[in-house]
């Protein structure tokens, strides 16, 4: 039993019969002072607005007349009745405040109805005093149970949601792709506004444990925390890391190029080749790393099949050195290829005497001859090596062993 039912409980039951018949009166009263208060319930009472207003108000003064003098006054209905307010309230996209304020004033009107009657009727300042404590009880209680159903709502629609927006970035990442319609009609459920441009991320959890709780991200992000490759989406651009780091906190993102969304996959690819890349250690690792910030290394490895194809063929003549050797013409052979410098300037760069770098150069000349002048073969050979030095492994090697 609440406070306000023993407060009702502790009164005279004669009060009961006695006030009945002013119920109607009063019920009109506080439905006109709401009306006139509350303005977003100041519309017209047909329909089924009008319904769950006028019961919620007359389920209230019968519940309150039929517990004077009566401890054992059923409870379970008018209980019911004000959950069901507060997620009618939520339903319609309204906050509690309209509802609560609209239970005080109802106090208010009912307070001053009690108070007339018991100057009418010479109930004692005493029992008046326990009568008024048991009318702002209630509107505590009633304002209680209100919340709990709003929140009930608000919790069940949330879990709702999140479910249409995992499927709806499903949608959006399937392939082949989905309609754009079929798209748009799980977008307008969702409650999420499409956007034409679109970043993807990809995620992985680093050694220290995400938040359980999930990153805390903006409304319009679509999430999926929950299958073998985590991601998200966002309709944002990424231009401060670190912003998303801190909203990360555990995860570790690879950022995808902006794209329209209905090429979020090939961003979503991107991003995870970045990610495979920072695991390998090519690229280096951070929290948050931008496919954008490494776009020559990423188009240098797109296909690293066809790199190893390439370093098989044009960097053969290196095959009869040793592993020293070769890695020595390598270097002197990329410096060469990207500066074209004179023998001093190569020798500055790569810290070693000039005349070391003229004997170098003599025998790259032995071993590549009129190749080391032909632009195209020079391009080839400036890929190979460049692609070697990022994978940081001998690419003809793998593909021998693949």
């Amino acid at each position: 039993m609440g406070r306000a039912d023993r407060l009702w409980s502790s009164l005279p039951r004669d009060l009961a019969i006695r006030f009945r018949p002013h119920a109607d009166r009063m019920a009109r009263d506080i439905l006109r002072e709401i009306q006139r208060v509350v303005p977003e319930y100041a519309q017209p009472l047909d329909g089924p607005f009008g319904e769950i207003i006028t019961r919620g108000i007359g389920q209230s003064i019968v519940h309150c007349i039929d517990n004077i003098g009566n401890p054992a006054a059923p409870k379970e209905n008018w209980m019911q009745v004000f959950r069901h307010l507060g997620k009618v309230e939520f339903s319609e996209g309204r906050s509690l405040d309209c509802l609560q304020t609209a239970y005080r004033v109802g106090g208010r009107v009912a307070w001053r109805h009690v108070a007339e009657f018991g100057q009418r009727h010479g109930v004692s300042t005493g029992t008046l005093c326990v009568g008024a404590e048991a009318i702002f009880a209630y509107v505590d209680e009633i304002s209680a149970l209100s919340i709990q159903g709003y929140t009930a709502a608000q919790a069940k629609a949330a879990g709702t949601t999140a479910r249409r927006r995992r499927r709806l970035l499903e949608l959006i990442l399937a392939d082949p792709p989905a309609s754009p319609q079929a798209v748009a009609n799980l977008a307008g459920t969702a409650r999420w506004t499409l956007p034409e441009w679109v970043t993807m991320i990809a995620l992985e959890q680093r050694g220290d444990q995400p938040d359980p709780a999930g990153p805390v991200l903006g409304g319009d992000v679509l999430v999926d925390l929950e299958s073998a490759q985590p991601c998200l989406l966002t309709p944002h651009e990424v231009n401060d890391p670190g912003e998303l780091e801190a909203q990360l906190q555990g995860w570790r993102a690879t950022v995808g190029p902006r794209v329209r969304l209905s090429d979020a996959l090939v961003s979503l690819r991107w991003a995870r080749r970045a990610l495979d890349l920072v695991r390998r250690g090519i690229i280096e690792d951070a929290n948050v790393v931008r496919c954008t910030d490494h776009l020559a290394t990423m188009w240098l490895l797109t296909d690293e099949f066809l790199v190893r194809e390439l370093s098989t063929r044009c960097l053969a003549p290196f095959d009869l050195l040793t592993v020293k050797q070769r890695a020595r013409l390598s270097e002197t052979l990329l410096a060469w290829l990207q500066s074209r410098g004179s023998a001093p300037e190569l020798a500055n760069k790569l810290s070693v005497h000039p005349q070391t770098i003229r004997y170098r150069m003599h025998q790259l000349e032995e071993l590549f001859g009129d190749r080391l002048h032909d632009p195209e073969a020079r391009l080839e050979m400036e890929i190979a090596l460049r692609a070697e030095r990022l994978t940081g492994a001998d690419t003809r090697e793998q593909n021998a062993h693949s």
